[in-house]
């Protein structure tokens, strides 16, 4: 991989974007874990879908398979995400599944549906795993920086 360069203050930043994302996906993922019985699900969530794509959103709730399937997924994707960007391990696969995820989200509850806005919370934080991804510091502080290190060593 080529040698990533930026400035100091770039990677200061960088990596504190990367930190508050995966400090707030991990956070969302372990609160949704560790929700008291009979615990979360997206079920709520996905009734209130209301745009083009709502039908799909509303008939995965119609069988407990495949919302206990896609709780699983929500709930585990956004701990792995947060972990992995904490920790700089896969981080910039983190940071594209986690603009996945942020999609998804997106598209089934728009703000311009109900409102003049097309901008909210979560097209804000897909944008900002897309810079995440775009913009790796994995390589610079993290644990891909020290998979990398002993696999050169070991070639």
């Amino acid at each position: 991989m080529e040698s990533i360069k930026y400035s100091k203050i770039q990677t200061i930043v960088l990596v504190a974007l990367r930190l508050v994302v995966g400090y707030h996906f991990l956070f969302e993922g372990m609160d949704k874990l560790f929700t008291p019985s009979p615990g979360w699900t997206s079920a709520g969530f996905l009734l209130q879908s209301n745009w083009l794509f709502a039908d799909i959103f509303h008939s995965l709730v119609e069988s407990s398979i495949i919302l206990t399937v896609i709780d699983f997924m929500n709930i585990w994707g956004q701990i792995l995400i947060g972990l992995g960007l904490l920790l700089g391990l896969f981080s910039t696969w983190a940071a594209y599944a986690g603009a996945l995820l942020i999609f998804f989200y997106y598209i089934a509850i728009p703000p311009f549906v109900n409102s003049y806005t097309f901008i909210d919370k979560n097209l804000l934080e897909l944008f900002a795993f897309l810079v995440l991804a775009l913009f790796p510091t994995s390589q610079i502080i993290g644990i891909d920086l020290l998979i990398n290190k002993l696999k050169k060593r070991k070639s």
